[in-house]
């Protein structure tokens, strides 16, 4: 095996690692990340197994109810898109609402 023909296997074995690896989303509020007692990993987890679905959009913020910091995140299930609401100091879900016809 020639050196061009390692390096081809090389990328190849990387593009087939990225395609598996779960999507790493970059969330709006990510300041704000170092005062949530729950990761946006966890907040995930969470916001999935209370509404099952693709994560669209995530985001932390600072919102009334709850300890006032909390992740939203927009869940697509079929062509039913619901927020999640997950406070980020306790792990409570603390909305999951369909998304209306005009999101936040």
């Amino acid at each position: 095996m020639n050196l061009t023909s390692k390096r081809l296997g090389l990328i190849g074995g990387i593009a087939v690692l990225l395609t598996l690896a779960p999507p790493a989303f970059a969330f709006t509020g990510q300041k704000l990340a170092g005062e949530a007692k729950v990761g946006i990993r966890e907040a995930r987890a969470i916001a999935l197994k209370a509404h099952p679905g693709a994560i669209t959009d995530e985001e932390l913020e600072r919102e009334r109810g709850g300890s006032g910091l909390r992740y939203s995140f927009d869940i697509r299930r079929g062509a039913v898109t619901q927020e999640v609401g997950v406070d980020a100091r306790t792990g409570k879900v603390l909305e999951n609402d369909r998304e209306g016809p005009h999101p936040d």
